[in-house]
């Protein structure tokens, strides 16, 4: 009896920790072409609560609020390129995955080329004036002071 009483605790207490973790199912567009569009919108947007994943990608609530919110929009017949202009109103273009080149955005698209031939003329300088140097320069057994100096004094 002792042990039948044991076990339907042990029951109960397996199903009330189950519950715990279960979340409600995320809502879906009716509609499949509806809801490849959005997707496909969502992926175009950033996650702004995770900032490295697009709003298809990320799991955040803010991101299932925004997909359901963009669902709701295209119900209304909204377009992509309005539903676009409404979170780049509400968010600023860093909602967008790709932002248009603009003088705020400017950095965002000439940094990296820029700091890429910056690093390639650092580069070729460094070799330029390794290849210039006395070959004994590159010896480790030879001690500093035996390497004669450029300056004749």
């Amino acid at each position: 009896m002792v042990e039948r009483l044991k076990l339907l605790l042990l029951a109960l207490l397996l199903a009330a920790t189950a519950q715990v973790g279960a979340k409600e199912a995320e809502a879906v567009a009716t509609n499949p072409a509806l809801e490849a569009r959005m997707m496909v919108l969502a992926a175009e947007l950033r996650c702004l609560v995770c900032q490295n994943q697009t709003i298809a990608d990320s799991h955040a609530s803010l991101a299932v609020d925004l997909r359901q919110q963009i669902r709701e929009m295209l119900d209304k017949g909204m377009s992509e390129d309005q539903i676009r202009t409404y979170m780049t109103d509400r968010y600023g273009d860093f909602v967008l995955y790709k932002p248009p080149f603009k003088p705020t955005t400017a950095l965002l698209w000439a940094g990296p080329p820029v700091l890429l031939a910056v690093a390639l003329a650092a580069l070729f300088i460094m070799l330029r004036r390794r290849q210039r140097a006395s070959p004994d320069a590159f010896d480790p057994d030879t001690p500093d002071d035996a390497i004669p100096s450029a300056d004749p004094r």
